[in-house]
């Protein structure tokens, strides 16, 4: 599996995708993470997922092989997180003969064909059949030759392996057989969690607790308002009234500290147009750009490309969703 190319589809569904797309995403990604030993991220994902959609835990295990996997993996971890309270409980010794049932079946070269059909069961069982290599691998309970034979899948079914309990253990421990390492799952849901906040925007409906909120996240402590004099000496030096928003924001704090990711955002005093364009952070990375009457709020990033937000408040409130997403 490409670890690049996952994340990427997988930011792109939860922005762009139908709700049910966006449920099965989620739900494959979580036990992605929790097969990767990193349960903490995978608790983290399900619990903002829930958190922004409302939705009940029970969509991220609607089908018997997913909701099997889970338990699986809780009763290997010894503990089962809050976000699972809503599971229904199951007897795992009954779901370990049904699952290596599952293993054991042959493929029919008519699976799926006649999906939802009230005869696919009995077509599929008349036609010719073949052994399934990864259902081998996992009955046998043989992890490396599983991860070999899914290596270049773009979505390996994570929710069959889980469900193996022979290999839970491992699992749950950091046996890691797909290769994800210590820190892509934590970047993995990280991402995943700002691009549901991006989908389900939330947060301080005012300016002053929308930076307060900032601030507190950042374990920071905000400069003094800027005065009236210095923001009236701002514009008379740009040559023209700031935007609504960002003249707010200036009354609220003079400016920000800068913090892991985003710059430093300057003081009244400091602000410096080009033409038609106010840099108003240091390093130049953050500018307001004027357009007749209208502005927007533009993040220049060289390696990924450049932003451009509808307002000063729009870009911190993006701000803000990242800065939820890493807390």
């Amino acid at each position: 599996m490409q670890r690049d190319d996952y994340l990427e589809t997988a930011v792109r569904d939860v922005l762009t995708a139908d709700e049910a797309a966006v449920d099965r995403r989620i739900g494959h990604a979580a036990l992605l993470l929790a097969t990767a030993g990193a349960s903490g991220a995978a608790d983290r994902l399900a619990t903002q997922w829930h958190a922004v959609t409302g939705r009940p835990a029970s969509v991220l295990a609607d089908d018997a092989v997913r909701a099997r996997a889970w338990a699986m993996l809780f009763e290997a971890r010894g503990d089962r997180p809050q976000w699972a309270d809503a599971l229904v409980p199951l007897d795992l010794d009954a779901e370990e003969q049904a699952h290596q049932a599952l293993l054991a079946r042959r493929a029919s070269d008519l699976d799926g064909l006649f999906e939802g059909s009230p005869v696919a069961g009995a077509v599929s069982a008349l036609a010719p059949q073949r052994p399934d290599p990864v259902r081998e691998a996992l009955a046998a309970a043989d992890l490396d030759a599983w991860a070999a034979l899914v290596e270049n899948h773009p979505e390996p079914d994570v929710a069959m392996l889980a469900a193996t309990r022979r290999l839970a253990a491992r699992l749950v421990t950091g046996a890691d057989p797909l290769g994800l390492g210590t820190e892509w799952p934590d970047q993995c849901a990280g991402a995943l969690i700002a691009a549901l906040r991006e989908r389900h925007p939330t947060g301080p409906a005012s300016l002053p607790d929308l930076v307060a909120a900032i601030l507190r996240l950042r374990g920071q402590h905000a400069p003094a308002p800027a005065r009236p004099a210095d923001l009236a000496a701002a514009e008379q030096r740009l040559g023209f009234r700031l935007p609504a928003d960002y003249r707010e924001f200036l009354s609220i704090t003079d400016g920000l500290p800068a913090d892991v990711v985003f710059p430093r955002l300057l003081p009244a005093r400091e602000l410096r147009a080009d033409g038609t364009v106010v840099i108003v952070s240091e390093p130049a990375t953050i500018l307001l750009a004027r357009t007749g009457d209208s502005w927007q709020t533009v993040e220049v990033d060289l390696t990924y490309g450049s932003t451009a937000h509808a307002s000063f408040r729009a870009l911190l409130e993006h701000h803000h969703r990242l800065l939820e997403a890493s807390a």
